[in-house]
């Protein structure tokens, strides 16, 4: 796994934290869980090319 995308998922992680704790404080809720939410679908999109990658290379490893 390339390092770059554990620094962006880390950054995502950090921006997501201090937004929903913002949002929390001021009474918004419902905006805090839907900002926990799209953080959670902004990783994962990131992490499809990674688990693509991985299946390739399980496949290739287990063709003769």
């Amino acid at each position: 796994m390339d390092f770059t995308v554990v620094i962006k998922i880390a950054a995502v992680g950090i921006i997501v934290a201090i937004l929903n704790s913002i949002l929390v404080r001021s009474g918004r809720d419902d905006y805090a869980l839907i900002t926990i939410l799209a953080g959670i679908v902004a990783v994962l999109m990131m992490l499809i090319p990674q688990f693509a990658s991985l299946l390739d290379t399980v496949q290739s490893i287990m063709d003769f």
